[in-house]
């Protein structure tokens, strides 16, 4: 049986905590071979060993800010601000681009859904394996306790690092509108102070804790007359979103132009069922 050959991979946000990681795992991951290390312009970085920023080994591959013509995939784990360059540059090598950047929204994703006209393109909140699955739980529960005698109670609590800028988190907000969508729409409460009064039915509660390193934390809480659900997952370490985007570009390069997200990835998505 021929040897297949490791797919050249290219990184964008390669010198921030998530791209470090990336780096680290691919390079360590014969599946992969790290051809390109991207960062901004500006980045005073540029031009070091992408092994070294990251902790590991020296490997030959310079930070830059240029993508090459030669590449198979590229993984995006970069600023919003930023999303929208690799796309438009992606169309144009004709690379699949998996975009993991977190707080993505308006132009930015009017930029990605044009951009997967052109080429095959995954886009997620999160990239955590176990999270895309619990979205699935959590999704399958709403619409089960939907008609749920006196009503659900529906709340959100999710914890992250102190260094954190968004809340609630992307993942929170998606597990949010799936769950919404399942139940035939929710008025959206974020927090409680003072004295609300009793809560209203068809209300969705999001909670934003942020303390110390905790990497990313969601509890989904179904609660009703006499009883209650809770689906809870957590990341033990920011591998969970490497892994995960690795995973997703693996995936990406056998697929047709086209706008996919995690559930596809792991053959979750109703369109595959």
């Amino acid at each position: 049986m021929p040897e297949t050959k490791p797919l050249r991979l290219a990184i964008h946000g390669a010198a921030g905590r998530m791209g470090r990681r990336l780096v680290a795992l691919a390079s360590e991951d014969t599946t992969w071979n790290v051809v390109a290390a991207l960062d901004a312009p500006s980045h005073p970085r540029l031009g070091e060993d992408a092994g070294a920023i990251a902790g590991t080994a020296a490997m030959g591959v310079p930070l830059t800010s240029e993508l090459p013509q030669a590449v198979d995939v590229v993984i995006d784990f970069s600023l919003p601000e930023a999303a929208d360059r690799i796309a438009a540059l992606c169309v144009e090598r004709g690379a699949p681009l998996v975009v993991a950047t977190t707080g993505l929204a308006g132009v930015s994703l009017v930029a990605l859904k044009a951009a997967a006209k052109s080429i095959p393109l995954v886009y997620a909140p999160n990239m955590s394996l176990a999270v895309n699955v619990a979205m699935k739980l959590a999704t399958e529960a709403a619409r089960a306790l939907k008609a749920a005698p006196g009503g659900v109670d529906v709340e959100i609590i999710e914890r992250h690092h102190r260094y954190k800028e968004d809340s609630p988190s992307g993942t929170a907000l998606r597990f949010g509108k799936l769950i919404a969508d399942a139940l035939g729409g929710l008025t959206e409460t974020h927090g409680r102070l003072g004295r609300p009064g009793q809560r209203p039915a068809g209300e969705l509660g999001y909670h934003a804790v942020r303390a110390g390193d905790n990497p990313g934390e969601h509890t989904i809480l179904f609660g009703l007359l006499g009883e209650s659900v809770e689906i809870r997952v957590a990341a033990t370490s920011r591998d969970a979103y490497a892994t995960g985007a690795l995973a997703a570009a693996k995936w990406l390069v056998r697929q047709p132009a086209g706008m996919y997200g995690m559930s596809d990835v792991l053959g979750l998505s109703e369109r595959e069922s």
